[in-house]
């Protein structure tokens, strides 16, 4: 699908720096350590000193360090092991002082501590008791993150010491500016790394730091080849199997995270155990790639994706071709002549055929006529609510005109007689106090509006040959060759190419593209769907062919009769 026009240079896709993550080069960190008089502020425990370093790309920014009074006596055992006393705080800030300064010293940053609940339990719990709101600050901790990247037999522990007489020329003695700068070593180390690894943003350190089994931390080479480009990415067996079918605009990066990421879902980690290799599509458009995702979900029918687990559950409704037409619900549209609209799940088509057997007479039975049937009326004759062509009540004229206002309904707005008549049942019921009955017709009429403005939207771009449609990009212009509602063709033409030829280049080279029948893609439904939303992004302008999308007819009723999507939605 993706096209490099002869006469055009290879398009590269350069993702976001959203879609990348934040480079750590670029993220300012703030390495903050405390010192305290126990170990839990919950139990009455306070700062005694403040110690924080920030840094960014490798080099140092700032430093922050004061003492805190903590308006109690410090107990003996914490002096011995970090040396501050009663005499060398009492003329310090208390922590209501201390506290604001820090908060806009680390302002922005990513916070850093080793052991960091602990540091950033007592900076919480201060400012819980001063009144302040806690900044969301993004934590990252030094202690987990050497637990994840260092092997055993590297260091016996991750104790602050222990790895700052590996990496740091800081000795660690338990006052708070030292420990932060010690920190800051081990920080970097740790970073080289991971860089070693291929992880290079703070997201991808902090999906490195959830707890990740050995065995799927172990699989964390699959993505080694994967570009940093948009696509598609299929987890396979080692039989070659497809898994899972996914899509990002980060290749590398989002099957990276399987690995290096803490998956709750529990499908999900059974899949990982069971991928042996990931085979990458890179794709243009995101566009192109969520409809290659949708395509080869259909494909190969992944046990692992939930939307493939009943792809052929959907419905149709179907005003027949014969003599005395009726409606039937059925699972394919076919070239026979027949008015579909659609589709539907199962339960709401069944509703929709409801509220349209209500408006109109046309009968209900599955029994084959003739030109001129002899039968007995069914009871649904007698009650009126057929014209009862079974016993010959009703000659074809009048029987077919019938027929013609039940095809305007379902191909133009139903206003005039599918939604008046049912708003009418519904007035007669609700003025009878019959409530839930009431709210069923509305139910009803709800599930026939949604399934016709669907069927309209996709008849709209399926009966349409060609469509070339072009949205801005970071590059230039994103550009779409779409025929009977199916993707074709799909690039990146970049400023500075002369646009009419590379355009012809991309048209020339698209797939050949058969239409189908009635409202029924050349393709899948929700492919189409999906380029129909694209089309409808502010931005999109078209290049060849005209499209319009008919929000005059059904869609204006439907705000009335919004309800639960979960039982309603086609």
């Amino acid at each position: 699908m993706t096209v490099d026009p002869p006469s055009v240079s290879a398009v590269v896709i350069q993702p976001t720096f959203d879609d990348l993550g934040r480079p750590l080069l670029d993220t300012t960190f703030c390495v903050v350590d405390l010192e305290t008089t126990g170990g839990s502020p919950a139990k009455g425990s306070k700062i005694t000193e403040v110690g924080a370093v920030k840094i960014r790309g490798g080099e140092v920014l700032g430093e922050f360090q004061t003492l805190v009074n903590p308006d109690e006596s410090i107990p003996a055992f914490i002096t011995v092991l970090t040396g501050i006393t009663d005499q060398m705080v009492i003329d310090a800030p208390r922590i209501d002082e201390v506290l604001p300064s820090f908060l806009e010293f680390a302002h922005g940053c990513v916070l850093v501590a080793h052991n960091a609940p602990f540091d950033t339990g007592f900076l919480r719990h201060a400012a819980g008791e001063l009144g302040i709101s806690w900044p969301r600050f993004e934590v990252l901790d030094t202690a987990v993150l050497a637990r994840r990247a260092l092997l055993r037999d590297e260091v016996p522990n991750v104790k602050l010491a222990t790895l700052a007489a590996k990496f740091s020329e800081v000795t660690p003695d338990h006052r708070a500016l030292t420990d932060a700068r010690a920190t800051v070593d081990v920080l970097h180390a740790l970073f080289e790394r991971l860089g070693s690894l291929g992880v290079t943003t703070f997201e991808e350190v902090r999906d490195f730091t959830a707890a990740v089994s050995p065995a799927q931390r172990a699989k964390r080479h699959l993505a080694d080849h994967l570009p940093d480009a948009p696509g598609v990415y299929l987890f396979r067996r080692s039989d070659g199997e497809v898994l899972y079918v996914g899509t990002s605009r980060s290749l590398r990066r989002r099957v990276r995270s399987y690995f290096t990421r803490a998956e709750t879902r529990s499908r999900m980690g059974e899949m990982i155990a069971l991928a042996e290799r990931v085979d990458p599509v890179v794709c243009a458009t995101a566009l192109e790639a969520q409809v290659r995702e949708l395509r080869l979900i259909d494909e190969h029918r992944p046990p692992y994706n939930r939307r493939s687990k009943f792809p052929d559950r959907q419905s149709w409704i179907k005003l027949t071709s014969e003599p005395w037409p009726r409606l039937s619900i059925v699972t394919r549209v076919l070239d026979d002549g027949a008015d579909y609209i659609g589709p539907f799940r199962r339960a709401a088509a069944e509703s929709a055929v409801a509220a349209l057997h209500e408006s109109f007479r046309v009968r209900q039975c599955t029994t084959r006529f003739g030109k001129v049937p002899r039968r007995s009326p069914c009871a649904l004759a007698e009650l009126g609510r057929c014209l009862s062509p079974c016993d010959g009540s009703v000659d074809a004229e009048r029987y077919g005109d019938e027929v013609q206002r039940l095809r305007d309904a379902l191909h133009g707005d139903p206003a005039a007689h599918v939604v008046r008549h049912v708003e009418d049942k519904m007035t007669q019921l609700a003025a009878a106090e019959r409530f839930e009955d009431a709210g069923a017709w509305r139910d009803r009429l709800a599930a026939f509006l949604r399934g016709s403005r669907r069927s309209q939207r996709l008849r709209s771009l399926t009966e349409q040959p060609q469509l070339v449609a072009a949205a801005p990009h970071e590059d230039g212009w994103e550009i779409h060759v779409v025929r009977h509602g199916r993707l074709a063709a799909a690039g990146i033409l970049r400023r500075g190419t002369a646009t009419w030829p590379w355009v012809e280049s991309l048209v020339a080279s698209a797939e050949t593209v058969t239409p189908s029948h009635g409202p029924c893609p050349s393709g899948l439904v929700e492919e189409t769907e999906a380029i129909l939303r694209w089309l409808e992004q502010p931005g999109v302008r078209l290049i060849e062919g005209s499209w319009a999308s008919p929000r005059w007819s059904t869609a204006r009723h439907l705000d009335r009769y919004e309800v639960d999507r979960s039982m309603l939605a086609v």
